[in-house]
Protein backbone atom coordinates (compact mmCIF):
# COMPACT_ATOMS: atom_id res chain seq x y z
CA UNK A 1 0.00 0.00 0.00
CA UNK A 2 1.19 3.39 -0.75
CA UNK A 3 1.49 5.82 2.19
CA UNK A 4 1.23 8.70 -0.05
CA UNK A 5 -2.62 7.68 -0.98
CA UNK A 6 -4.81 10.20 0.65
CA UNK A 7 -8.25 9.38 2.69
CA UNK A 8 -11.07 11.08 0.88
CA UNK A 9 -11.84 12.98 4.45
CA UNK A 10 -8.19 14.27 5.06
CA UNK A 11 -6.66 17.24 3.46
CA UNK A 12 -3.41 16.38 4.51
CA UNK A 13 -1.48 13.48 6.07
CA UNK A 14 0.94 14.09 8.91
CA UNK A 15 3.78 12.52 8.99
CA UNK A 16 4.87 11.20 12.19
CA UNK A 17 8.02 9.35 12.56
CA UNK A 18 9.42 7.01 15.25
CA UNK A 19 12.88 8.03 15.30
CA UNK A 20 15.32 7.16 17.84
CA UNK A 21 18.99 8.82 18.41
CA UNK A 22 21.26 6.90 16.54
CA UNK A 23 18.59 4.59 15.06
CA UNK A 24 15.97 7.58 13.92
CA UNK A 25 14.49 8.89 17.27
CA UNK A 26 14.79 12.36 18.08
CA UNK A 27 11.32 13.97 18.58
CA UNK A 28 11.05 15.82 21.33
CA UNK A 29 6.68 16.77 21.77
CA UNK A 30 7.01 14.40 24.96
CA UNK A 31 5.58 14.61 28.65
CA UNK A 32 5.17 12.14 31.09
CA UNK A 33 3.29 8.66 30.99
CA UNK A 34 0.92 9.10 33.47
CA UNK A 35 -1.58 6.05 35.23
CA UNK A 36 -3.97 4.75 32.43
CA UNK A 37 -6.81 6.26 31.86
CA UNK A 38 -9.93 5.77 33.93
CA UNK A 39 -12.62 3.52 31.79
CA UNK A 40 -16.24 3.52 32.24
CA UNK A 41 -15.93 -0.52 32.76
CA UNK A 42 -17.65 -2.80 34.56
CA UNK A 43 -15.57 -7.03 33.92
CA UNK A 44 -17.39 -10.06 34.69
CA UNK A 45 -15.93 -13.71 33.60
CA UNK A 46 -17.74 -15.42 30.90
CA UNK A 47 -16.47 -17.55 27.98
CA UNK A 48 -14.24 -17.12 25.32
CA UNK A 49 -14.48 -14.79 22.91
CA UNK A 50 -15.79 -16.47 19.49
CA UNK A 51 -13.50 -15.08 17.03
CA UNK A 52 -11.38 -16.57 14.04
CA UNK A 53 -8.35 -14.38 15.20
CA UNK A 54 -8.26 -15.39 18.71
CA UNK A 55 -5.80 -18.07 20.19
CA UNK A 56 -7.68 -20.60 21.26
CA UNK A 57 -5.09 -20.87 24.67
CA UNK A 58 -6.06 -17.83 25.56
CA UNK A 59 -7.10 -16.95 28.98
CA UNK A 60 -10.73 -16.38 29.21
CA UNK A 61 -11.78 -12.97 28.08
CA UNK A 62 -14.18 -10.82 30.18
CA UNK A 63 -18.05 -9.20 29.23
CA UNK A 64 -17.52 -5.66 29.15
CA UNK A 65 -19.89 -3.47 29.46
CA UNK A 66 -20.75 -1.19 26.70
CA UNK A 67 -20.65 1.20 25.58
CA UNK A 68 -17.34 1.72 26.67
CA UNK A 69 -15.71 4.94 26.89
CA UNK A 70 -11.68 5.52 27.45
CA UNK A 71 -10.44 8.85 27.74
CA UNK A 72 -6.79 9.77 26.35
CA UNK A 73 -4.79 12.76 26.23
CA UNK A 74 -6.88 13.53 22.71
CA UNK A 75 -10.28 12.77 23.38
CA UNK A 76 -12.42 10.28 24.37
CA UNK A 77 -12.89 6.62 22.59
CA UNK A 78 -15.99 5.47 22.59
CA UNK A 79 -16.74 1.84 22.27
CA UNK A 80 -20.64 0.98 21.18
CA UNK A 81 -20.16 -2.64 21.63
CA UNK A 82 -17.24 -5.51 22.07
CA UNK A 83 -14.74 -4.92 18.52
CA UNK A 84 -14.51 -7.78 16.11
CA UNK A 85 -12.33 -5.88 13.91
CA UNK A 86 -9.39 -4.65 15.48
CA UNK A 87 -6.21 -2.10 14.07
CA UNK A 88 -3.35 -0.67 15.27
CA UNK A 89 -0.78 1.95 14.34
CA UNK A 90 2.48 3.03 14.93
CA UNK A 91 4.72 1.45 17.37
CA UNK A 92 4.75 -2.03 19.10
CA UNK A 93 0.48 -1.94 19.91
CA UNK A 94 0.15 -4.76 17.51
CA UNK A 95 2.55 -6.62 19.82
CA UNK A 96 -0.12 -6.82 22.38
CA UNK A 97 -3.14 -7.45 20.58
CA UNK A 98 -1.16 -10.38 20.04
CA UNK A 99 0.42 -11.44 22.96
CA UNK A 100 -3.48 -11.71 24.20
CA UNK A 101 -4.25 -13.81 21.31
CA UNK A 102 -5.88 -11.79 18.63
CA UNK A 103 -4.36 -11.13 14.89
CA UNK A 104 -4.90 -6.97 14.05
CA UNK A 105 -7.09 -6.86 10.81
CA UNK A 106 -4.55 -4.41 10.38
CA UNK A 107 -1.01 -3.13 11.67
CA UNK A 108 2.32 -0.37 10.87
CA UNK A 109 5.34 -1.93 9.32
CA UNK A 110 8.09 -1.69 12.32
CA UNK A 111 10.63 1.09 10.34
CA UNK A 112 13.95 0.39 12.74
CA UNK A 113 15.03 -3.02 13.64
CA UNK A 114 13.81 -5.12 11.15
CA UNK A 115 16.30 -7.21 9.66
CA UNK A 116 14.57 -8.71 6.51
CA UNK A 117 12.43 -5.97 4.78
CA UNK A 118 9.05 -7.67 5.97
CA UNK A 119 8.25 -4.76 8.51
CA UNK A 120 8.03 -7.23 11.21
CA UNK A 121 10.32 -7.38 14.25
CA UNK A 122 11.26 -11.12 15.35
CA UNK A 123 8.98 -11.58 18.40
CA UNK A 124 6.23 -10.19 16.23
CA UNK A 125 6.78 -12.59 13.26
CA UNK A 126 6.90 -15.50 15.99
CA UNK A 127 3.31 -14.77 17.41
CA UNK A 128 1.58 -14.74 14.03
CA UNK A 129 3.09 -18.21 12.84
CA UNK A 130 2.19 -19.22 16.02
CA UNK A 131 -1.21 -17.76 15.51
CA UNK A 132 -1.52 -19.30 11.68
CA UNK A 133 -1.72 -15.45 10.56
CA UNK A 134 0.63 -16.15 6.85
CA UNK A 135 -0.32 -12.93 5.47
CA UNK A 136 -0.89 -10.01 8.11
CA UNK A 137 -2.36 -6.81 6.27
CA UNK A 138 0.62 -4.84 7.11
CA UNK A 139 0.55 -1.02 6.54
CA UNK A 140 3.12 0.49 5.11
CA UNK A 141 3.10 3.57 6.48
CA UNK A 142 6.70 4.34 7.94
CA UNK A 143 6.53 7.94 6.19
CA UNK A 144 3.02 8.48 7.47
CA UNK A 145 -0.23 7.26 8.40
CA UNK A 146 -1.91 5.31 5.19
CA UNK A 147 -5.24 6.63 6.52
CA UNK A 148 -7.11 5.00 3.25
CA UNK A 149 -5.39 1.59 3.76
CA UNK A 150 -6.41 1.98 7.66
CA UNK A 151 -10.13 2.71 6.41
CA UNK A 152 -10.04 -0.45 4.16
CA UNK A 153 -9.33 -2.62 6.83
CA UNK A 154 -12.67 -1.50 8.61
CA UNK A 155 -12.20 -1.45 11.80
CA UNK A 156 -14.17 -1.49 14.74
CA UNK A 157 -11.41 0.41 17.15
CA UNK A 158 -8.05 1.81 16.24
CA UNK A 159 -5.48 1.24 18.78
CA UNK A 160 -2.91 3.66 19.44
CA UNK A 161 -1.78 3.55 22.89
CA UNK A 162 1.71 4.18 22.69
CA UNK A 163 2.07 6.61 19.15
CA UNK A 164 3.07 9.76 18.00
CA UNK A 165 -0.47 10.74 16.97
CA UNK A 166 -1.30 14.25 16.45
CA UNK A 167 -4.87 15.57 17.63
CA UNK A 168 -5.15 15.96 13.26
CA UNK A 169 -4.45 12.56 13.58
CA UNK A 170 -6.42 11.55 16.01
CA UNK A 171 -9.56 13.50 14.70
CA UNK A 172 -9.29 12.24 11.23
CA UNK A 173 -8.86 8.85 12.39
CA UNK A 174 -11.94 8.91 14.72
CA UNK A 175 -13.77 9.29 11.44
CA UNK A 176 -13.22 5.93 10.42
CA UNK A 177 -13.19 4.22 14.18
CA UNK A 178 -12.96 5.35 17.42
CA UNK A 179 -9.17 5.95 18.59
CA UNK A 180 -7.61 4.46 21.57
CA UNK A 181 -5.30 6.75 21.68
CA UNK A 182 -1.56 7.41 24.86
CA UNK A 183 -3.24 9.10 27.98
CA UNK A 184 -1.33 11.84 28.46
CA UNK A 185 1.36 12.10 25.81
CA UNK A 186 3.22 11.18 22.29
CA UNK A 187 5.66 8.19 23.13
CA UNK A 188 5.65 7.99 26.73
CA UNK A 189 3.12 4.92 27.45
CA UNK A 190 4.80 2.58 30.07
CA UNK A 191 3.96 -1.32 28.82
CA UNK A 192 2.01 -1.63 31.35
CA UNK A 193 -0.17 0.90 30.64
CA UNK A 194 -0.36 0.24 26.96
CA UNK A 195 -1.33 -3.43 27.55
CA UNK A 196 -4.04 -1.98 30.00
CA UNK A 197 -5.38 0.54 27.11
CA UNK A 198 -4.41 -2.06 24.69
CA UNK A 199 -7.00 -4.86 26.46
CA UNK A 200 -9.49 -2.25 27.21
CA UNK A 201 -10.05 -1.58 24.16
CA UNK A 202 -10.56 -5.27 22.87
CA UNK A 203 -12.74 -5.96 25.47
CA UNK A 204 -10.45 -7.94 27.24
CA UNK A 205 -9.17 -6.06 30.45
CA UNK A 206 -8.85 -9.10 32.88
CA UNK A 207 -6.65 -10.75 30.30
CA UNK A 208 -4.72 -7.74 30.10
CA UNK A 209 -4.35 -8.07 33.49
CA UNK A 210 -2.91 -11.46 33.32
CA UNK A 211 -0.65 -10.53 30.35
CA UNK A 212 1.03 -8.17 33.04
CA UNK A 213 1.43 -10.38 35.57
CA UNK A 214 2.98 -13.48 33.51
CA UNK A 215 5.44 -10.13 31.89
CA UNK A 216 6.39 -9.11 35.85
CA UNK A 217 7.08 -12.42 36.62
CA UNK A 218 9.40 -13.12 34.03
CA UNK A 219 11.17 -9.83 34.47
CA UNK A 220 11.24 -10.42 38.20
CA UNK A 221 12.96 -14.12 37.81
CA UNK A 222 15.41 -12.86 34.48
CA UNK A 223 16.83 -9.86 36.70
CA UNK A 224 17.49 -11.85 39.90
CA UNK A 225 19.96 -14.15 38.08
CA UNK A 226 21.95 -10.76 37.75
CA UNK A 227 22.54 -9.79 41.38
CA UNK A 228 25.43 -7.37 39.95
CA UNK A 229 23.00 -4.91 39.03
CA UNK A 230 21.02 -4.40 42.11
CA UNK A 231 21.31 -0.75 43.65
CA UNK A 232 23.16 0.09 40.18
CA UNK A 233 22.83 4.08 39.33
CA UNK A 234 22.58 3.95 35.29
CA UNK A 235 21.69 6.33 32.50
CA UNK A 236 21.00 6.06 29.04
CA UNK A 237 22.87 7.89 26.71
CA UNK A 238 23.74 8.28 22.91
CA UNK A 239 26.41 9.59 20.89
CA UNK A 240 27.49 10.10 17.75
CA UNK A 241 30.88 9.30 16.83
CA UNK A 242 30.66 11.86 14.27
CA UNK A 243 29.69 14.65 16.83
CA UNK A 244 31.23 14.02 20.30
CA UNK A 245 30.42 17.69 21.44
CA UNK A 246 26.94 16.81 22.55
CA UNK A 247 25.30 13.78 24.10
CA UNK A 248 21.72 12.54 24.17
CA UNK A 249 20.25 11.27 27.07
CA UNK A 250 16.65 9.71 28.02
CA UNK A 251 14.99 10.72 31.06
CA UNK A 252 12.93 8.84 33.37
CA UNK A 253 10.17 10.05 31.52
CA UNK A 254 10.68 7.63 27.89
CA UNK A 255 9.88 4.19 28.50
CA UNK A 256 13.26 2.75 27.83
CA UNK A 257 14.12 4.55 31.16
CA UNK A 258 10.85 3.55 32.98
CA UNK A 259 11.55 -0.18 31.82
CA UNK A 260 15.39 0.06 33.38
CA UNK A 261 13.97 1.53 36.74
CA UNK A 262 11.56 -1.07 37.60
CA UNK A 263 14.08 -3.58 37.81
CA UNK A 264 15.80 -1.58 40.35
CA UNK A 265 17.86 0.41 38.70
CA UNK A 266 17.91 4.29 39.17
CA UNK A 267 18.94 7.48 37.64
CA UNK A 268 21.71 9.64 38.85
CA UNK A 269 20.33 12.88 40.83
CA UNK A 270 23.20 14.57 38.64
CA UNK A 271 21.15 13.67 36.29
CA UNK A 272 18.00 14.20 36.96
CA UNK A 273 18.27 18.14 38.48
CA UNK A 274 19.41 19.17 34.71
CA UNK A 275 15.72 18.26 33.56
CA UNK A 276 14.07 21.43 33.03
CA UNK A 277 10.89 20.06 31.50
CA UNK A 278 9.14 17.02 33.26
CA UNK A 279 7.36 16.22 30.37
CA UNK A 280 10.06 15.91 28.03
CA UNK A 281 11.86 12.59 27.56
CA UNK A 282 14.92 13.59 26.34
CA UNK A 283 17.82 15.90 27.29
CA UNK A 284 20.86 17.04 25.21
CA UNK A 285 23.97 18.33 26.89
CA UNK A 286 27.51 19.81 25.57
CA UNK A 287 30.29 17.63 25.99
CA UNK A 288 31.66 19.92 28.42
CA UNK A 289 28.92 18.98 30.95
CA UNK A 290 29.34 15.55 30.23
CA UNK A 291 30.40 15.41 34.64
CA UNK A 292 26.47 14.91 35.06
CA UNK A 293 27.24 11.44 34.15
CA UNK A 294 30.34 10.64 36.77
CA UNK A 295 27.66 9.39 38.89
CA UNK A 296 26.42 6.52 36.85
CA UNK A 297 27.43 3.18 37.43
CA UNK A 298 26.50 2.30 33.89
CA UNK A 299 25.61 3.85 30.77
CA UNK A 300 23.44 2.43 28.22
CA UNK A 301 22.79 3.15 24.72
CA UNK A 302 23.12 2.50 21.35
CA UNK A 303 26.75 1.78 19.51
CA UNK A 304 29.36 -0.65 19.64
CA UNK A 305 32.81 -1.63 20.56
CA UNK A 306 34.16 1.22 17.80
CA UNK A 307 31.93 4.02 19.37
CA UNK A 308 33.07 3.16 22.97
CA UNK A 309 36.45 3.65 21.73
CA UNK A 310 36.45 7.24 20.30
CA UNK A 311 34.41 7.87 23.53
CA UNK A 312 37.23 6.42 25.73
CA UNK A 313 39.79 8.74 23.68
CA UNK A 314 38.08 11.80 24.22
CA UNK A 315 39.78 14.15 26.33
CA UNK A 316 36.17 14.99 27.96
CA UNK A 317 33.95 12.20 27.68
CA UNK A 318 37.02 9.93 28.28
CA UNK A 319 36.98 11.15 31.54
CA UNK A 320 33.49 9.80 32.86
CA UNK A 321 34.07 7.18 34.86
CA UNK A 322 31.77 4.51 33.44
CA UNK A 323 33.06 5.21 30.14
CA UNK A 324 36.93 5.16 31.25
CA UNK A 325 36.40 1.40 33.10
CA UNK A 326 34.25 0.37 29.88
CA UNK A 327 30.78 -0.36 32.08
CA UNK A 328 29.08 0.56 28.98
CA UNK A 329 26.08 -1.64 27.70
CA UNK A 330 25.86 -0.68 23.91
CA UNK A 331 23.19 -2.05 22.00
CA UNK A 332 24.59 -3.02 18.35
CA UNK A 333 21.70 -1.97 15.19
CA UNK A 334 22.65 -5.16 14.26
CA UNK A 335 20.52 -7.17 16.38
CA UNK A 336 16.91 -7.16 17.40
CA UNK A 337 17.59 -5.96 20.99
CA UNK A 338 18.08 -2.22 18.91
CA UNK A 339 14.17 -2.13 18.98
CA UNK A 340 13.44 -4.02 22.00
CA UNK A 341 14.20 -0.71 24.35
CA UNK A 342 10.75 0.42 23.83
CA UNK A 343 9.48 -2.58 25.29
CA UNK A 344 5.84 -4.87 25.14
CA UNK A 345 5.45 -8.25 26.62
CA UNK A 346 6.56 -9.80 23.04
CA UNK A 347 9.54 -7.85 23.09
CA UNK A 348 10.54 -8.30 26.67
CA UNK A 349 9.89 -12.45 26.17
CA UNK A 350 11.62 -12.28 23.55
CA UNK A 351 15.28 -9.98 24.44
CA UNK A 352 15.28 -10.37 27.90
CA UNK A 353 17.81 -12.75 28.47
CA UNK A 354 20.22 -10.83 25.93
CA UNK A 355 19.25 -7.24 27.76
CA UNK A 356 20.35 -8.67 31.15
CA UNK A 357 23.15 -10.42 29.43
CA UNK A 358 24.51 -6.76 28.37
CA UNK A 359 23.37 -5.25 31.28
CA UNK A 360 25.22 -7.63 33.94
CA UNK A 361 28.53 -7.57 31.83
CA UNK A 362 29.11 -3.96 31.98
CA UNK A 363 27.77 -4.32 35.68
CA UNK A 364 30.91 -6.69 36.65
CA UNK A 365 33.54 -3.73 35.35
CA UNK A 366 31.93 -1.45 38.05
CA UNK A 367 34.85 -1.26 40.91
Amino acid sequence: MNANRKYSLVTAIISIILVLALVGCGAKEAAPAAAPASTDTAAAETAPAETSKTDSAAAETTDTQYPLTIKGALGEAVIESKPERIVTIQWGNQDVALALGVVPDGFSAANFGVQDGSGLLPWTKEKLDELGAADPNVFQDTDGLDFEAISDAKPDVILAAYSGITQEDYDTLSEIAPVVAYPTSPWTTKWREQVQLTAEGMGMPAEGEKLIADTEALINEKFAAYPQLKDKKIAWVNFSADDLSKLHIYTPVDTRVSFLEEMGLTYPESITSLITDPTSYSLELSAENAQALNDADLIVGYGDDKLLAALQADPLLGKIPAIERGSVAFIAADTPLVAAGTPTPLSIAYTIDDYMKLLGAAADKVK
